[in-house]
């Protein structure tokens, strides 16, 4: 992708009220988000580092990105976490399906799960508070 068409993308988002822009050419695509670092992929399951914001005790995993929420990677399985299970740094925590991409959302801390925040194929935007761990 040319960088000038990069960078008028990135014009136009700050320039509007759109927190979130994805835009695919060929095997290319470029995701652009008001405070997030845009990536560069053509995997089609995009793996997210979280986002953590400490409340109180423990901290809040908020979404990367709008989508829909899934605990599973596919109906009828096991979540891939649940309250009260501990988790590890790079552990999938949960999916984002978003502009039909499956976006694996990891830990980037050890902890445990103490609160599951949304439901299971719930629509959210970006910056959702969707867990908390301690």
């Amino acid at each position: 992708m040319d960088l000038r068409k990069i960078k008028k993308l990135i014009e136009l988002v700050e320039e509007s009220d759109v927190r979130e822009l994805e835009v695919k050419t060929g095997e290319e695509s470029i995701r652009i988000a008001r405070g997030e670092i845009a990536r560069q992929s053509s995997a089609p399951t995009v793996t997210e580092k979280i986002v953590t914001t400490p409340v109180g005790e423990g901290q809040i995993v908020v979404a990367p990105m709008a989508g829909t929420f899934y605990r599973s990677p596919a109906p009828g399985e096991p979540a891939f976490v649940a309250e009260g299970d501990k988790v590890s740094m790079g552990q999938v925590l949960c999916i984002i399906e978003s502009m039909k991409m499956m976006n694996q959302i990891e830990a980037d801390c050890d902890g445990t799960v103490v609160e599951v925040l949304v439901a299971n194929r719930q629509a959210i935007e970006s910056g959702t508070p969707l867990m908390r761990i301690i």
